[in-house]
């Protein structure tokens, strides 16, 4: 199984700069399964320019996840608080291997019906990047 992530254009350039090692979530998949990530650059991209290889998924409160976090976190504390504000619960992914693509893929030609997901939504392991 794999999973496409909607990600805003600036974390996603962090993301295959080097510069993002996590990339945070209120909520997670909850299929154990996942091979592979890919990045949805959302609007004004909107395009997948990137998948990566999870490490590990941290699960702890937005506090503790920060403290753990932010020297690679690729976003301001401002951000990331305002983010996860009312929230009791911080996932981040971190990120392993990332696959930069020469060619960004245009979903919309490639998946039928496509609909930007809002956080994230499974692909089937056949998907290939073309």
């Amino acid at each position: 199984m794999n999973v496409l992530l909607s990600v805003k254009p600036k974390y996603a350039e962090k993301i295959v700069e080097g510069k993002k090692k996590y990339e945070f979530r209120r909520a997670i998949f909850q299929k154990q399964n996942i091979e592979k990530v890919y990045i949805y650059s959302s609007s004004p991209v909107s395009k997948i320019v990137a998948a990566f290889k999870i490490k590990k998924i941290l699960k702890d409160s937005p506090e503790k996840i920060w403290t753990l976090c932010q020297k690679y976190a690729g976003i301001s504390k401002k951000d990331f608080f305002a983010y996860f504000k009312n929230s009791e619960m911080a996932f981040a992914i971190e990120i392993g291997y990332v696959d930069s693509f020469k060619e960004h893929i245009d979903p919309f030609k490639i998946i039928e019906n496509f609909k930007p997901p809002q956080s994230f939504y499974y692909l089937p392991f056949n998907f290939q990047q073309t």
